[in-house]
C-alpha cells in the first residue's frame, strides 16, 4: 500500500515576507514560536537545533536558503529512535499576498517508512503543523 509522502499547509499571514522570513530563520524566532530555545547556522549545510522545556529536542540541517522566498531543512522523523538516519525535508515558501504573506509549508519523505512508523510520524506531524503554524501567526501578531 502506498502512503502519502507529504504534508502541505498554506496559511495567509497579515505580515510582510521579510518579517515572516525572520521569524522562520532566526534563533529568536524559532526559539519563540516553534521551540523554547533555538540555534541556527543559516546557510546550506548549517546546523540548527531546537529544544523544548519538557525535554524534547530537534536537530536540523539547513538545506535551502533563498531569502526571502524559500527556507528548507531536514530533521529527524517523529516516532523513530534518535539514531535512525532517516529524515524528512521541510520547506517553507513565502509569497507576497497583498500587504501580507502566503506561507506554504511542505514536509516530505514519509513514504520511506513502514506502515506503523508512517502512521505515528505522519499523523503526529499533521497535528503538529496545524498547531505550530497557529503559534507562528500568534508570535507575529504579538510582535
Amino acid at each position: 500500500m502506498a502512503f502519502p509522502d507529504r504534508i502541505e499547509r498554506v496559511v495567509e499571514i497579515k505580515h510582510p515576507p521579510a518579517k515572516v522570513w525572520t521569524a522562520l530563520t532566526s534563533a529568536e524566532g524559532l526559539g519563540t514560536w516553534f521551540g523554547d530555545q533555538a540555534t541556527i547556522d543559516l546557510r546550506p549545510g548549517g546546523a540548527a537545533q531546537m529544544t523544548w522545556t519538557e525535554g524534547h529536542h530537534a536537530e536540523m540541517r539547513v538545506e535551502r536558503v533563498e531569502e526571502p522566498e524559500v527556507f528548507g531543512f531536514t530533521w529527524h522523523i517523529y516516532g523513530l529512535p534518535d539514531d535512525d538516519p532517516r529524515r524528512t525535508y521541510v520547506e517553507f515558501t513565502l509569497e507576497p499576498a497583498g500587504e501580507g504573506t502566503r506561507l506554504t509549508v511542505v514536509e516530505s519523505g514519509f513514504a520511506q517508512l513502514p506502515e506503523d512508523a508512517f502512521r505515528v510520524a505522519f499523523d503526529g506531524n499533521t497535528r503538529g503543523w496545524a498547531s505550530e503554524l497557529g503559534e507562528l501567526v500568534d508570535y507575529l501578531d504579538a510582535a
